[in-house]
């Protein structure tokens, strides 16, 4: 048996939803759950951290100043941060 949801809309997206469906030829329940369908898949599908995989481990160095720079970050945080 289907959920059976209820929400609250204010006037004006009621009235876009109605505007939407009719256009669609669909209810505007049915325009709702493909919508709700759509959005959820969509959620779903993203896979968090993974935003940057075109660029992470794309650029190769010899280390430079970068390699001491999580050392430097918590030399700064000690020195900025009064001793407990």
């Amino acid at each position: 048996m289907p959920a059976v949801r209820s929400l609250r809309l204010d006037p004006d997206l009621d009235k876009k939803l109605q505007r939407a469906a009719t256009l669609r030829g669909e209810s505007v329940s049915e325009f709702i759950r493909r919508a709700a369908a759509d959005r959820a898949d969509a959620t779903l599908a993203e896979r968090p951290g993974r935003g940057f995989d075109d660029v992470a481990g794309a650029i190769h160095s010899e280390g430079g100043r970068a390699r001491r720079s999580g050392a430097a970050f918590a030399e700064a945080l000690s020195r900025d941060r009064p001793r407990r």
